[in-house]
């Protein structure tokens, strides 16, 4: 049974290592946050870090992330502070309409974040160019990516 350390705790799963992260999480664990969309890694919504870096979970097999730190939508909202700013940033800006792509997209966000403290629109258009909102909401999202810097930049 692989052991894989996500949100900063090992967990075991019970599932071969061929099963892709979403489906462990999904399925396995019970975490239910990072979403199902395409499956061929084309839109986002199972965007988790890896290292700190964003993937797409559903094409990632568990065997990938053996040794590695998985960081899930659950724990970036909860306890990061990038995190917590993005979120509350896409609530101020009314990012989401139907929701469905907002875990991915929030996880890119705070990829984004912690890489570039201030971002410019072209940044901001490349770390999110692989997540889809099929509502359109970029506009918004761009906004609240921009508002959650700000606001970052004023925190010690």
């Amino acid at each position: 049974m692989p052991t894989l350390n996500i949100n900063g705790k090992d967990t075991a799963v019970d599932a071969d290592e061929s099963t892709p992260i979403l489906w462990a999480l999904r399925d396995t664990l019970g975490m239910t946050g990072t979403k199902f969309g395409c499956g061929q890694a084309l839109c986002g919504a199972c965007t988790v870090h890896l290292n700190g870096a964003p993937i797409r979970s559903c094409i990632t097999p568990i065997s990938a992330a053996a040794g590695q730190k998985i960081t899930t939508i659950e724990a970036v909202t909860a306890s990061d502070k990038v995190g917590k700013a993005v979120h509350a940033a896409w609530v101020k800006h009314d990012v989401a309409q139907c929701g469905y792509c907002q875990s991915g997209q929030i996880m890119s966000a705070t990829a984004l974040l912690k890489g570039k403290k201030k971002p410019s629109d072209a940044d901001i258009d490349a770390a999110m160019a692989g997540n889809v909102c099929r509502c359109g909401t970029y506009v918004r999202i761009r906004a609240a990516i921009h508002d959650a810097a700000r606001t970052l930049s004023t925190v010690a």
